[in-house]
C-alpha cells in the first residue's frame, strides 16, 4: 500500500473567509440587477456569526485601497448593522511606516477578534506587509490563538499563495501575460481570484493552475464567500458561485511557449461549480517541510 504523506504543520485554530467583492453592506445596489437569491448583509452576516465573542473587537485593513477613509465608514456602517460595535482601522502608505508601527499594532491585533482585509490592490499589501512583524504576529493569532480573518476582492487575492497581481480579461489569453507572486500565505498552494465570473477571468485563473498543476483555484463570485476551518475545509455562502479549477490531470500545454503572444492551450483541467452550502476540502498533495 502507498504511504501517505504525513502533515506535520500545525491545523490552524483560525478561520479564514475569502469574498468576491461587492458583498452586500447593506447600501442601495449599484448593479442594475440585484440578484434573485440575495438577502441582505448575508456575508456580513455570516462573518459576525464566526466569532464567538458577545462583544467583538475588529481592525478593519484598508492599506490595499486608494479610497480608504470612504470605504472604511461604508464597512462600519455595514458592520455595525450586523451586530460589530468595536472597530478599528489599520492603514498604511509606505512600508517604513508599516514596520514602525509594527509593535502598536501588534497590541490592537492582541485584543481583536477579528481582522478584516479590504479591497484595492493586493500588491500594496504584500509589498508593505511582506516579511513584517505585523504579518507574522497575525499568523500566530490565526494558527494558535482561533483568530478570524477575512478578505474581499484585493484582500482575498492576497491570502494564499500564489497570488495573481496583473493580467486583465484582454490578455489573459495570450500564453505566460498573467502576472503571479507570492501572497501573505495563509493558505499554500491554493490562488484566489475575485469577481471571477462578473469580470469572465476563469482563463486567467486556468494560466495559473497550469504553472504549477499542485495549485488549485479558487474563484469567487460577487457578494460571494468561501469560508476555510482548519487550513483545508471550505464551504461557501452568499448569492453567487464558487468555481474550483483542478489541474492534476492535466495532460498536455503550450505553457512554456510564452513570449510570442500564442494563444493559450490546456487540455485536462478539472472544474465544480459550487454554491451556498456546498463544501470543498482543499488538497493536500505537497506535504510541507522546513
Amino acid at each position: 500500500m502507498k504511504e501517505k504523506p504525513i502533515n506535520e504543520c500545525p491545523v490552524p485554530k483560525g478561520i479564514i473567509m475569502v469574498i468576491g467583492g461587492h458583498e452586500d453592506k447593506g447600501e442601495i445596489p449599484d448593479r442594475e440587477i440585484t440578484r434573485q437569491n440575495n438577502h441582505p448583509l448575508d456575508v456580513l452576516k455570516s462573518f459576525r456569526f464566526l466569532i464567538k465573542s458577545n462583544n467583538p473587537v475588529l481592525e478593519i485593513v484598508t492599506t490595499a485601497s486608494s479610497e480608504g477613509d470612504e470605504l472604511f465608514k461604508e464597512y462600519v456602517k455595514g458592520f455595525n448593522d450586523v451586530g460589530i460595535k468595536n472597530i478599528n482601522r489599520i492603514h498604511h502608505e509606505d512600508r517604513q511606516t508599516a514596520i514602525n508601527e509594527g509593535p502598536t499594532f501588534i497590541e490592537r491585533i492582541n485584543k481583536a477578534d477579528a481582522v478584516f482585509f479590504s479591497g484595492g490592490d493586493q500588491l500594496k499589501l504584500t509589498y508593505l506587509y511582506g516579511g513584517t512583524e505585523f504579518l507574522l504576529h497575525l499568523k500566530q493569532r490565526y494558527i494558535h490563538h482561533g483568530l478570524l480573518i477575512g478578505g474581499t476582492s484585493a484582500g482575498a487575492m492576497a491570502m494564499p499563495t500564489p497570488m495573481i497581481y496583473a493580467g486583465n480579461k484582454d490578455v489573459q489569453q495570450f500564453s505566460g501575460e498573467i502576472r503571479i507572486t507570492t501572497g501573505l500565505e495563509f493558505l499554500k498552494d491554493v490562488c484566489i481570484d475575485t469577481h471571477f465570473v462578473d469580470r469572465g477571468r476563469f482563463i486567467r485563473m486556468a494560466q495559473v493552475i497550469v504553472t504549477n498543476p499542485t495549485c488549485i483555484g479558487i474563484g469567487i463570485e460577487e457578494d460571494t464567500a468561501m469560508v476555510i476551518r482548519n487550513g483545508i475545509e471550505g464551504e461557501v455562502i452568499g448569492s453567487g458561485v464558487v468555481i474550483i479549477i483542478q489541474g492534476h490531470n492535466i495532460q498536455n500545454s503550450n505553457i512554456t511557449e510564452f513570449g510570442n503572444k500564442k494563444k493559450i492551450s490546456i487540455r485536462g483541467l478539472d472544474v465544480d461549480i459550487l454554491s451556498h452550502g456546498d463544501s470543498f476540502i482543499i488538497p493536500q498533495t505537497n506535504p510541507p517541510h522546513i
